[in-house]
């Protein structure tokens, strides 16, 4: 019970407020930079918080132990905290004009402070987390910088170490004061290692999670799994039986010419947006839109015995959203769609902008059907008729002469045969009784 009071309060609004807040006090001062700077620059500003609340507590408790004889460490603390709340400013300036302020300030700071109350204090071991903090707010691209960082940290470390013993320090303070500071400096250093190091690591988890997102988006997810397993690896594969769908929008260009470009890439993307969301219910995978036309594939890249019932119902889906999108957008479309089924390739192409595709006889006859169809009919060869007429009703449209192929025997597919729970998903949208 008490575990799941937590986090019942821990998704509470008022900490989802605060959890916002403290996202826009990470992000302050770091718009305009790219996306791994800005990470980077987050992460500086969580550092520079943390530093700046450390350092005031110092001052808070050396104020309370005795004023006067901590006067000058409470200034320099002081001063630490100033700069670090700083830093969100000094974005503005360029990405290392933060990183490098507080580590010089830092750097001198930490050095005065052990000179005055000498090593008992413990203070000089900070150093060693600035060492880790170099990596995470200068990045891996500034070597030699942060190398020369870190051998600065440590010949001040060393210095510190040989020069500053307790009987040498200016600051004559009883050794439990120094035991309490000891401790303090303890848990500072743990703790800013800690909340550093876990902030670092949730950004780049994040980000991580982006870049699969949009890889997802971009290429099917077994085939990002198969890339992630082995980069540079050529992704190639023969599919012995698949079927392809070309789908046009009729008469488009004229159509874009009188609406503008604004309102056609809103209408085009609001009907992609339709066939998405539709190739994603009837589990088919969209291989790219050219302009107006759309194209997909049925049993790629995994097999599927039941490619062509799927495809099917993803086409007779399509017709009906766009007569949706249609009556909606008040504007007259109609769609040709031409389905052929076989053997296929498919596989990545390309370096820099990936793209999976399919290759063969089986997508040029599919283009060719598409290009012989009629506005909102569905044309398909012999092979997608033979695989779905146990469950669809189909229409012969007789030979029909295609480029490359001589006259081939094509069929309009009108509508499904059974009843609607034969569907290959059960959350598919219903398919109207018959087209024309």
């Amino acid at each position: 019970m008490p575990a799941r009071s937590l986090g019942k309060a821990l998704r509470s609004a008022r900490i989802k407020g605060w959890l916002a807040r403290l996202a826009r006090l990470a992000e302050y001062g770091t718009d305009g930079y790219p996306a791994p700077v800005r990470r980077r620059l987050m992460i500086m500003n969580v550092a520079a918080y943390v530093i700046a609340a450390f350092t005031l507590i110092y001052a808070l408790e050396q104020a309370i132990i005795d004023f006067n004889t901590w006067k000058p460490v409470i200034a320099i603390n002081l001063m630490l905290g100033i700069i670090a709340l700083s830093v969100p400013f000094l974005h503005r300036f360029h990405e290392l004009a933060a990183p490098l302020t507080v580590s010089a300030a830092e750097g001198v700071g930490l050095f005065v402070l052990t000179y005055l109350l000498g090593l008992e204090a413990g203070l000089h071991m900070q150093y060693f987390a600035a060492v880790g903090g170099f990596f995470v707010i200068i990045g891996l691209a500034r070597l030699r910088l942060i190398a020369a960082l870190i051998f600065i940290a440590f010949t001040l470390h060393m210095l510190a170490w040989f020069l500053f013993s307790s009987e040498r320090a200016p600051l004559k303070v009883p050794a439990s004061d120094l035991a309490a500071l000891y401790v303090t400096a303890v848990i500072t250093t743990f703790c800013m290692i800690g909340i550093v190091v876990y902030y670092a690591f949730r950004l780049a988890e994040a980000a991580q999670a982006e870049t699969d997102a949009l890889l997802h988006n971009i290429l099917p997810a077994q085939i990002v799994d198969r890339l992630k397993g082995s980069p540079g690896a050529i992704v190639a594969d023969e599919i012995a039986s698949a079927t392809v769908l070309f789908a046009d929008l009729r008469g488009f260009v004229p159509l874009a010419k009188r609406l503008g470009p604004a309102r056609t890439v809103e209408l085009l993307n609001i009907v992609v947006r339709a066939f998405d969301d539709l190739a994603e219910t009837w589990r088919v995978e969209k291989i790219k839109t050219i302009g107006d036309a759309y194209m997909i594939a049925a049993g790629i890249p995994e097999p599927a015995a039941d490619h062509a019932e799927r495809m099917a119902g993803m086409a007779l889906a399509m017709l009906d959203a766009l007569a949706q999108v249609s009556a909606e957008q008040k504007v007259e479309l109609a769609l040709r769609i031409g389905m052929a089924s076989g053997p296929v390739l498919a596989g990545v192409i390309g370096a820099k902008r990936l793209t999976y595709d399919v290759w063969g006889d089986t997508v040029n006859l599919a283009s060719r059907l598409e290009g012989q169809s009629q506005p909102n009919r569905i044309l398909v060869s012999h092979a997608t008729k033979a695989a779905l007429q146990e469950s669809f009703l189909l229409e012969r449209r007789g030979p029909v002469e295609i480029k490359g192929y001589g006259l081939e025997e094509a069929w309009y597919l009108m509508a499904r045969a059974t009843d609607q729970s034969d569907a290959p998903d059960a959350d598919a949208p219903p398919l109207s009784a018959a087209r024309g």
